[in-house]
């Protein structure tokens, strides 16, 4: 198995290696764990929170061997550079995999386990949350810088973005990294960027104004076009899981 650490947490290497080594018998289970394993382990006064993706199918096993970054690499890598350009996500701790000669097996990421108030998908679900309007613009400027410095988040959706609340305002925090692209983003890349965040077209109309704001375009035309996007991708959302249901009910 490979391992590679953050250069702060070089001195925690044997026992992050032995929590990684031990990883389905020891730990705390945090979330459902369906696709990827997440759990939580104690580390000199904090916690760590160690993700276990699950082993590829026959195609990637070869392929994320000789051709493609592991998806523990990449979130590794994207967190380095996220906080570098001055965007939250949890510190990296390290990352590990396991291979053999022809075939990649399965892959871990570590970092530090931050705790949160709420995420973006509280804000669909509860629109009487306290300062439920604020957060929302609040989040739509984030957004929005994270488009100025190059970042597409491509998994920018309701749980991937923690946010913690304190005296100061709102902070956001991004996680599950490992989609990313960082390139300049025209308005048509900006806008399709937010489309996987919420059905609700009174959130939408509130993102459109704050971003409008932000870029200087015309509110009307912010609106229209991330409209458009959020449309197209519930669509497509809703039609991939009529299609799973009549799978599942073909199988039985």
């Amino acid at each position: 198995m490979k391992f590679v650490f953050s250069d702060a947490y070089r001195a925690s290497k044997d026992e992050v290696t032995s929590f990684i080594l031990n990883f389905e018998k020891q730990g705390r289970l945090f979330g459902d764990g369906d696709r990827n394993k997440i759990k939580l382990f104690p580390l000199d006064g904090k916690q760590i929170n160690i993700k276990s993706f699950k082993i590829p199918n026959a195609v990637n096993k070869g392929a994320y061997r000789f051709l493609r970054k592991s998806k523990a690499q990449r979130s590794f890598e994207y967190a380095h550079h996220l906080l570098s350009a001055g965007i939250g996500t949890p510190y990296p701790v390290a990352f590990a995999e396991e291979k053999t000669a022809l075939l990649f097996k399965r892959s871990y990421y570590v970092s530090e386990h931050l705790e949160c108030d709420l995420t973006y998908r509280t804000l669909v679900q509860d629109p009487e949350y306290p300062q439920w309007e604020e957060i929302l613009r609040a989040f739509t400027r984030f957004s929005y810088s994270l488009h100025e410095k190059q970042v597409e988040f491509l998994d920018h959706s309701p749980g991937n973005t923690l946010i913690q609340i304190d005296k100061k305002g709102f902070e956001f925090f991004l996680v599950d990294l490992n989609r990313m692209n960082f390139r300049e983003l025209d308005f048509d890349a900006r806008m399709k960027n937010l489309s996987r965040l919420t059905p609700k077209k009174e959130m939408v109309e509130i993102m459109a104004e704050e971003y409008a704001k932000l870029y200087g375009r015309n509110r009307e035309e912010v609106f229209e076009k991330m409209w458009f996007y959020t449309r197209d991708f519930q669509e497509r959302f809703h039609r991939k899981k009529a299609m799973k249901k009549k799978l599942k009910f073909w199988k039985k």
